[in-house]
């Protein structure tokens, strides 16, 4: 297993790969910022392994998530596997997601509070997709599709590239199994910028391009 660390933005206190004995490490520097295909399709470029991680700055690992996930993975129809995610105080967030319509953003644009999609006690199921902020890849799968469509600069390139896994065959799975916490930083709903990215990314998947 390699840990490749992206530092998209300047850090105030560099990341201390020495700590990480377990691990060999890589740390990408950036110039200036990427968006998140960018960033991760920089990373695969450095895989060498059969399954690649793509995982959030704001991921906490209580349990191991990662035997759980490659059982789903174990099947070479499978492309993607998701965890089931809690926010820190162990709600479950919607991170396996149906294929969204303009009246489900809509209701996300309101605020509307949307529950899972799909249910979290029938064991590992296929999905429309899962949320990009932890996603477990069999990497001949991520590289048949040519990795993260980079027009995406942020949101909606998870949507998208399990929408083209989908297309060529690939499962797209979630598996409740295993579970991580994410501590979400919404920064969309705050930041007129992000928001209005978020509404660009999402006309775009909307409109298949």
């Amino acid at each position: 297993m390699v840990l490749v660390l992206t530092h998209n933005v300047a850090e105030p206190e560099p990341f201390a790969v020495g700590r990480q004995r377990a691990l060999a490490a890589e740390v990408i520097v950036n110039g200036t910022p990427k968006g998140f295909g960018a960033n991760h399709n920089a990373a695969f470029a450095r895989c060498r392994t059969p399954f690649f991680c793509v995982a959030n700055p704001d991921i906490r690992l209580r349990t191991d998530p990662f035997p759980a996930l490659l059982d789903a993975l174990a099947d070479g129809r499978a492309g993607v596997a998701g965890p089931l995610v809690r926010a820190p105080d162990g709600a479950v967030e919607d991170s396996a997601r149906r294929f969204p319509v303009p009246r489900t953003l809509v209701g996300k644009l309101f605020g509307g509070w949307r529950g899972p999609d799909y249910p979290i006690d029938r064991g590992t199921i296929p999905v429309d997709w899962v949320a990009g902020m932890f996603m477990l890849f069999r990497s001949d799968a991520f590289a048949a599709v040519d990795g993260f469509d980079e027009r995406y600069f942020l949101y909606y390139e998870d949507a998208d590239i399990c929408r083209r896994l989908r297309g060529k065959g690939r499962e797209v799975l979630y598996a409740p199994a295993a579970e991580v916490i994410h501590d979400a930083r919404r920064a969309s709903r705050r930041d007129p910028r992000l928001a209005l990215r978020h509404a660009a990314s999402a006309w775009r998947f909307m409109r298949g391009s």
